[in-house]
């Protein structure tokens, strides 16, 4: 059966609700195969206009009843269809009541109310609601819930939803009750239920005016000791939201409970955060450094929507980076204060290269605020919330800390309870510092990356230095005119000395100036220039732009080694990389040696040993660009070229300062207990930086060295590191090693994911056979989404080199994936398909192949709207 094409939503015929909700009052009926869910809507009407009141549904929903104002409906008097109850010839005013049975055991979907082990468990973001009861599941009708949850008391001990808990009692035998009732109006999407048999953890915060708010941590028996660092995650954000926002908690109770089956990282329904347990469970034992940074960054985003996502929300889906963007920005801020402020900016820099520029350039680009869409699930991209953080960020640049904490103040003071737009916010911004953002704001609504272009002149005679920046947007589907838009660029000239100048710019002199680009092509001039200076542009990364800069490679080196801004540090070594890796491309291509610049590798040989260099600066210098950042650098990519180029210079560097990466590897051993503090921490990635250069230095003794590291290591951050580089092994090594970790750790699943992450990213030739072979092992479950995204997510978005083979191998296997999910979890596999819409990029033949591969989903039968609209998109025409 062929796919219906699904009709599109646009943002231009967005129309207020009908009808809106005083009060909703819920009871459910928990059974894993019927559950009874009975709402009680108190309707008035907004429109008066309105000939019916629309509700929607879904097609695995069944009706039982239907009342209003306590009498029960014939099935004549109301329309019924596959997702939506329709209602005519109504009171301005009357009580809506509507019984439904669902099957929360056959939900794969993982969307409304389902089932994860023994546990019942709902998500309702985006759209999940309509598949619990019939309801105007919109984000613009707020109202109160009263929420009455019975179950057995043997299988579910703990029954909790949003709010207070306001009475508790037994019912019929073994069966018993908790009403929850939550004070503040939120949208359907913020509805949250869970039921079931789990452990809790407890502590306390008191507010800056003296509440105290019970926090709760609810797991699977036995992850109980797991759950520390979360909380203390918890605490401190709300002790930063307090300080930095003046942002405080509203509710006496906080509650989390940790999920194992679930679609998205975590989810913030008012005072009952649903967390992917990934997000929360962290110990010494099981966790590495890199997952106590995102348990910390996703606590405290969740927690941070309290206020931008849930007190104010947004009107429509259309505004989704409203809240996300927003929120974005406060967890980067948050966990920039808790660790090192120039790392945290730089690992949110390459998120954003790695995810969101390939899809700005991408046939599925698209605006901050999108115009249309077929299914939302869709839209919860890097754009919206990345390249949304970085809108709320240049705004912060603009305006400073004091004018956006302005700005905040009156956002709140004019929409709490509202839910608003991408424009409110906005408004409220510019009207707090008499600021016109009606320039600013392109950035809501046009896609793709600007290109700026820089070009430099310096007058010696005037001691004058002139800037000449060009910007371009490249076209984008749907976009093929771009604007200028309003792009800011903090600016320092550096002397001959790397010391940054006190230069005058419009009469004002300083060593930093923000440059505030609004026109496609535009001059800055700066005076009193005592000497040709070196530019530093875009500090910090302020805006996110692809600049094109006239550097050579002594510019670089000279940046690299000096520059004050540890971002623009950081960039000049990766520049420098990337256009050495780039020519050994061309070599490559042309059947030529490789060669290494010698000025490089001693440029590496100094931050080697440099020793007054933070540890875990030092640790990302010393990082060579991702094959996939330099082939968003290639116009054709090509995949062989490029690993080629880069194990090329990564083995130069390890051989040319063996005796500096041994001497790093030992002094940074570590003695006494684990520690996961930022420092410990940074400790731990220079080491393991150290050991993949010797690994590199010498493929002879590499499997030895790496099985000795994972031997003797004391925390997963260790071991793992060390798998990751025998995952590339052909040696006996390699599987010893793996074989260990399985039987060490094959009843934690968070373990597991790892273990088939690792196997899956492995540049071995028969990583795919493995692959394949890993979808029947025991610790695989193809409707657990962390297990997809782990072993098939893995492959197809994290291994280059064997994803994009020749022979086409790997795009057989993800059309296949994708079919197979789709009738699973359509969400899961639509978010896997972003490979092959890149298909543009790659030689004639992988093009071939890769929409061979589209168009065998797209003829594979009956889709989901969320698998259609991005596999119809990406195939194009």
């Amino acid at each position: 059966m062929k796919t219906i094409e699904p009709p599109v939503i646009r943002l231009q015929d967005y129309t207020a609700p009908a009808f809106l909700l005083d009060q909703v009052d819920l009871t459910f009926e928990l059974d894993p195969d019927r559950t009874i869910v009975t709402s009680k809507l108190a309707v008035r009407r907004q429109d008066g206009n309105a000939e019916a009141f629309h509700l929607d549904g879904d097609k695995d929903m069944t009706l039982l009843s239907v009342w209003i104002d306590g009498r029960e409906l014939n099935s004549d008097e109301y329309e019924l269809e596959e997702e939506s109850l329709t209602l005519h010839n109504l009171p301005d005013q009357f009580t809506l009541e509507i019984q439904t049975a669902i099957n929360p055991a056959a939900n794969t979907k993982l969307e409304g109310l389902y089932r994860s082990g023994g546990m019942y468990c709902t998500q309702c973001e985006a759209e999940g609601f309509r598949r619990i009861t019939f309801f105007p599941d919109r984000p613009d009708v707020m109202t109160r819930y009263r929420v009455k949850v019975c179950a057995p008391v043997d299988s579910c001990p703990i029954l909790l939803s949003n709010g207070n808990n306001v009475e508790t009692g037994e019912l019929r035998e073994g069966w018993h009750y908790a009403v929850w009732d939550d004070p503040f109006p939120k949208p359907s999407y913020l509805f949250a239920l869970v039921a079931g048999d789990l452990a809790m953890v407890e502590d306390h915060f008191t507010t800056r005016s003296g509440r105290d708010v019970t926090l709760r941590i609810f797991v699977e028996h036995g992850n109980e000791t797991r759950c520390d660092h979360a909380m203390d995650s918890l605490k401190r954000s709300m002790k930063w939201d307090e300080d930095r926002f003046g942002l405080e908690y509203d509710l006496d109770i906080f509650n989390i409970v940790a999920v194992s089956d679930f679609n998205m990282g975590a989810m913030e329904n008012k005072s009952l955060n649903v967390f992917n347990a990934k997000y929360i469970l962290a110990d010494a034992e099981t966790a590495t450094d890199s997952d106590f940074e995102l348990v910390e960054g996703i606590v405290a985003h969740e927690y941070f929507h309290n206020w931008t996502g849930n007190r104010v929300t947004c009107r429509d889906w259309f505004q989704l980076s409203l809240k996300e963007g927003l929120t974005v920005f406060r967890d980067q801020e948050f966990s920039a204060d808790q660790r090192s402020r120039a790392v945290k900016r730089i690992d949110d820099v390459r998120l954003l290269r790695a995810r969101q520029f390939p899809e700005d350039s991408g046939p599925l680009s698209h605006p901050v605020r999108p115009d249309s869409y077929i299914e939302i699930n869709n839209f919860y991209t890097a754009t919206v919330y990345e390249k949304g953080a970085e809108v709320i960020r240049m705004m912060h640049s603009l305006l400073g800390e004091e004018g956006f904490q302005k700005g905040m103040k009156l956002y709140f003071e004019r929409h709490d309870g509202q839910a608003v737009t991408c424009d409110d916010f906005a408004a409220a911004m510019a009207d707090a510092n008499d600021f016109d953002m009606s320039h600013f704001k392109r950035w809501y609504s046009q896609s793709g990356t600007p290109h700026v272009t820089v070009v430099e002149d310096y007058d010696a005679a005037a001691k004058r230095y002139t800037l000449t920046l060009s910007q371009e947007t490249r076209p984008t589907p749907g976009q093929e005119r771009k604007y200028p838009l309003h792009i800011p660029l903090r600016t320092a000239l550096l002397d001959s000395n790397g010391k940054d100048m006190a230069v005058s710019r419009r009469g004002r002199s300083a060593t930093e100036h923000l440059l505030q680009m609004e026109a496609d092509k535009q001059e800055f001039v700066f005076e009193d220039v005592a000497e040709k200076p070196v530019l530093s542009i875009n500090r910090d990364f302020t805006a996110p732009v692809v600049l094109h800069l006239p550097y050579d490679d002594a510019t670089r080196a000279f940046l690299m080694a000096h520059d004050n801004d540890a971002f623009n540090r950081w960039e000049a070594a990766q520049q420098y990389a990337s256009a050495l890796m780039l020519k050994m491309v061309g070599e490559y291509q042309a059947g030529k040696e490789l060669t290494v610049d010698p000025d490089f590798i001693a440029a590496m040989g100094r931050v080697v040993q440099d020793q007054e260099i933070d540890a875990s600066f030092k640790a990302l210098l010393l990082t060579l660009p991702s094959e996939e950042y330099v082939s968003e650098q290639m116009s054709v990519v090509d995949i062989d070229a490029i690993h080629a180029a880069r194990e090329k210079l990564r083995r130069a560097i390890g051989e040319a300062h063996q005796d500096g990466f041994k001497h790093i590897y030992d002094a940074t051993k570590q003695s006494g207990p684990f520690s996961n503090t930022p420092e410990a921490a940074g400790q731990r990635a220079l080491r393991n930086s150290a050991l993949a250069y010797l690994g590199a230095a010498d493929e002879k003794t590499a499997p030895a060295r790496l099985k000795d590291h994972f031997d003797t290591a004391d925390n997963m951050t260790d071991s793992v590191a060390a798998l990751r580089l025998l995952a590339d092994v052909t040696a006996p090594e390699h599987d010893r090693a793996f074989d260990i970790f399985l039987a060490k750790w094959k009843s934690n699943a968070q373990v597991m994911d790892k273990w088939l992450a690792l196997q899956a990213m492995s540049r071995r030739a028969d990583t795919l056979m493995q692959v394949r072979a890993l979808l029947d092992h025991p610790v695989f479950n193809i409707k657990n989404p962390n297990k997809v995204r782990a072993l098939v997510g893995a492959f197809c978005s994290a291994n280059p080199l064997r994803f994009h083979a020749a022979d086409g191998s790997g795009y057989d296997f993800l059309a296949e994936m994708v079919v197979k999910l789709d009738k699973i979890n359509p969400q899961v596999a639509a978010r896997l398909m972003g490979p092959l819409g890149q298909w543009r990029r790659f030689d004639e033949d992988r093009q071939r192949k890769m929409r061979s591969a589209l168009k065998a989903i797209l003829d594979s039968g009956e889709l989901s709207r969320d698998v259609f609209e991005i596999a119809s998109k990406s195939y194009g025409e």
